[in-house]
């Protein structure tokens, strides 16, 4: 069984690339563009990581990342931004963040990171 992998971005270009990316590596994928869309509809699933953009109109990724940590503290979540905002940074980091990254950022580095997070959550 392959690991689910959400992703909340407001930005559709991003979803469905990342999407496709991960879809093509093997990862069962849903997208949201909103975070109360995810929230109403994840299941708390083992085997799964969050991709939550910091900035979203509406419940921004920080916002959710508090929810999500309030209802299931074990799913890895890893923040992606295309602003260098270091207070929303340190901020996500210290709420249970387990990577964040800088957009654009490369192939490799996300599935990296989504390796290196579903790697954590098993233990």
């Amino acid at each position: 069984m392959s690991a689910s992998i959400y992703i909340v971005d407001d930005d559709e270009a991003v979803r469905d690339s990342a999407q496709i990316l991960l879809e093509a590596h093997g990862y069962d994928v849903q997208i949201f563009a909103a975070g109360p869309d995810f929230l109403s509809r994840f299941d708390g699933r083992r085997g799964a990581c969050l991709i939550l953009d910091i900035n979203m109109p509406g419940m921004d990724g920080l916002q959710v990342l508090d929810a999500v940590r309030a209802r299931w503290p074990d799913l890895p979540v890893i923040m992606i931004t295309g602003r260098g905002d270091k207070a929303a940074r340190a901020q996500a980091l210290d709420n249970g963040a387990v990577a964040l990254l800088e957009k654009p950022f490369g192939d490799v580095v996300l599935i990296g990171s989504i390796e290196q997070a579903l790697a954590q959550q098993v233990r």
